[in-house]
């Protein structure tokens, strides 16, 4: 199987490159094209993971028609066909991973709900106690704990290196009070509708971050919604509290990469064909498991 780890689409500007995405600025929308490419610990690897950025858009598509409900977002189409009237030439290999979106100026935070305490939180839970970015979390809880009820934890959008998670009062005073009390509402709203979802499915959703962006017609969500990329998947029958759980995601690749002898500094290290096909077949699994529907290659 071929990857797609780079575009270059004639007759347009060069696209604004993310660690996964490429965005091409068409006048009065984007196109959108989720590549293959895989990152981890903020580091693109040399080799990217087949129809990852086709389960990525298809994986969106379905989120965005079921939480449409909520709030607005930016979808125009994924209709391939209309991805195509939109270039001066054919890219069959854009089928599938592409999507015509609204444009919107992004929010300057990350909005993270979390049902379980997990991942960079959880170390911070450890280092600092209950009381961090102002949450008043309880007493022991543990790694993968469920929480009494979700919960908002804002972060930082950083242009180098990590996020960092912080306080709602921090949250609102880069974005306004107004602004902030609105994405808390809608993430936890969009969270909780996914996890009901997801545990009819078997899964937990463990925690997951949205993406926010101003219109002249108000806020809108934007970017992409509920994918491995940006959740955390578990098996519910294998759930166990106490220490990092399996997942539908990249972790297997991360996994893989604390066992080398890597700084985790550009560039990535080639990732190797069992690693990738593994990788593949959690990505695939998880679209699956989700939308109900096979993935065909």
């Amino acid at each position: 199987m071929a990857e797609l780890l780079h575009t270059a689409l004639k007759g347009l500007p060069p696209p604004r490159v993310g660690k996964v995405r490429e965005v091409y600025d068409l006048g009065r929308e984007l196109l959108i094209i989720a590549t293959d490419r895989i990152s981890a610990f903020d580091v693109v690897m040399s080799n990217g993971i087949p129809d990852k950025g086709r389960i990525l858009t298809q994986m969106s598509a379905f989120w965005f028609e079921f939480l449409r409900g909520v709030c607005p977002n930016h979808v125009i189409t994924f209709d391939d066909a209309q991805v195509q009237a939109r270039l001066s030439e054919s890219h069959p290999e854009l089928a599938g991973r592409s999507m015509i979106a609204k444009k919107a100026k992004p929010l300057t935070i990350e909005c993270v709900a979390r049902g379980y305490l997990a991942g960079s939180l959880y170390k911070e839970y450890r280092r600092s106690g209950p009381s961090i970015h102002g949450l008043n979390l309880p007493m022991g809880l543990i790694d993968s704990s469920k929480l009494p009820e979700p919960i908002f934890t804002p972060a930082t959008k950083a242009t180098e290196g990590h996020d960092e998670n912080i306080s709602f009062t921090s949250a609102a005073d880069r974005v306004g009070k107004e602004t902030a009390n609105l994405v808390q509402q809608w993430t936890l709203e969009l969270y909780q509708r996914a996890a009901n979802h997801a545990a009819t499915k078997g899964i937990i959703l463990a925690d997951t971050k949205f993406e926010f962006g101003e219109t002249a017609d108000g806020i809108i969500l934007i970017d992409e919604v509920l994918t491995p990329d940006s959740s955390r998947y578990w098996d519910a029958a294998n759930y166990e509290p106490g220490h990092a759980q399996p997942s539908y995601d990249k972790q297997y690749v991360r996994d893989f990469l604390e066992t080398l002898a890597w700084n985790k500094q550009p560039p990535g290290p080639v990732l190797p064909p069992e690693v990738v096909a593994n990788t593949r077949s959690k990505y695939v699994q998880a679209f699956e498991l989700m939308t109900g529907t096979q993935f065909e290659a």
